[in-house]
């Protein structure tokens, strides 16, 4: 049976279009097919974040010497929020928009959708990409990026004697400051609440989809009725996971440097990062949990009341003798079937209602923890890292 033809799944994308992307293009740097074109973006957003901040700093003499505790060129926290996370924020669209629409194209290669449904299957993609293009939800999402600027006065940034707080007791705004708070700071939460979105837009199709009636099989060696293949998507979020990781593990770094934070004291923050990063990235999948469970639900009845009914003949035939005299059960495939049965309802026992497996779990929590490894490390002293190692290898 030939792939259904569907121009609207090959097309599928989440991050080619809204009003944002439409601006990038009028600006020449949004053309979709040209990967340079990215790093062309990824390279102008450091360029309008970190290098006015760099001239304002060197301006006021706060970029590097004495003049300050914490300067522009030894805070953590600002140097890898824009050279590093925003960077990834915007290089990781690519990737992850080729995987998102690999796994639409992979509902009808695997013909998980049939010719019956792919008109409802349209029309999701349809409704999913209209809300893409709506120009409300990315004004929201910007006005939400901005919104603490407005409260900058309340905001305690980090240290009273820093590059962005200058005066009697740190009680002036720089001019770095005010870059910062009212640019740079803003572009990135943009960057970071605009995928959150473009998570909630997958969720909705995810969710949309399983309504239909999918041709789910629950015997499927993925464990999944056949949407194991799902989890892949979620595993290509981890350069996102990294980049949010950079920015809690700057934060925490300019807390022990300047601050004399304790290890101890920070950690906390460190896990509810890796947590709340996990959990994130396993929501989208549970809209497809419902239908799991109908599919899980029906087929062990049907296969429990299959695997009783061959039982209770197999039983009668060789238990109580029900067989012809010269018939043997070696090799015979009533205890083949038997067995093959048994395993089916055992797969059908052991299928995931979130199609979501260990490796790509374990993959995000590395991501999340990376970038806080160099903090941990700096932090512990060398006796208690050494007493770890030997307690692991003992």
């Amino acid at each position: 049976m030939a792939e259904l033809h569907c121009p609207l799944a090959e097309s599928f994308s989440l991050t080619r279009g809204g009003p944002f992307h439409r601006l990038l293009v009028r600006l020449g740097h949004g053309e979709e097919g040209e990967r340079d074109r990215v790093v062309r973006r990824a390279v102008f957003g450091t360029a309008v974040t970190w290098l006015p901040l760099l001239a304002l700093s060197l301006a006021q003499g706060v970029a590097f010497g004495d003049k300050v505790e914490l300067t522009l060129l030894g805070d953590f926290s600002v140097n890898l929020r824009f050279l590093v996370a925003l960077p990834i924020l915007i290089l990781a669209e690519s990737r992850i928009d080729r995987r998102w629409n690999q796994l639409v194209r992979e509902f009808l290669r695997s013909r998980l959708v049939g010719a019956s449904e792919l008109p409802a299957f349209e029309a999701v993609i349809e409704r999913v990409t209209r809300l893409r293009d709506r120009v409300l939800p990315e004004a929201v999402l910007a006005i939400v990026a901005w919104l603490p600027s407005i409260f900058v006065d309340k905001i305690e940034l980090l240290s009273a004697s820093s590059w962005h707080n200058l005066g009697a007791g740190g009680s002036e705004v720089s001019l770095a400051g005010w870059w910062f708070v009212l640019v740079g700071a803003p572009i990135v939460r943009f960057l970071l609440v605009r995928w959150l979105w473009r998570m909630l837009l997958w969720t909705l199709f995810l969710w949309r989809v399983s309504r239909l009636e999918l041709h789910l099989v629950a015997t499927h060696t993925d464990m999944a009725a056949g949407l194991g293949f799902l989890s892949e998507g979620q595993k290509t979020f981890a350069p996102i996971v990294f980049a949010g990781g950079t920015v809690i593990a700057g934060q925490v770094g300019n807390a022990i440097a300047y601050e004399g934070a304790a290890l101890s004291a920070v950690r906390p923050h460190m896990i509810a990062y890796a947590v709340m990063a996990l959990v994130a990235l396993v929501v989208p999948l549970l809209a497809v949990t419902p239908t799991l469970m109908e599919v899980k639900q029906r087929a062990l009845f049907d296969f429990g009341a299959l695997v009783t009914h061959h039982a209770q003949a197999f039983e009668a035939k060789w238990v109580r003798g029900e067989h012809a005299p010269d018939e043997t059960i070696l090799g015979n495939p009533d205890a083949s079937s038997l067995a093959d049965l048994g395993g089916s309802f055992t797969v059908v026992r052991g299928m995931r209602l979130v199609p979501i497996d260990r490796p790509t779990l374990i993959s995000l929590a590395l991501a999340a923890a990376l970038p806080m490894l160099p903090i941990v490390l700096t932090a512990t002293p060398a006796n208690e890292l050494i007493g770890t190692v030997i307690t692991m290898l003992g």
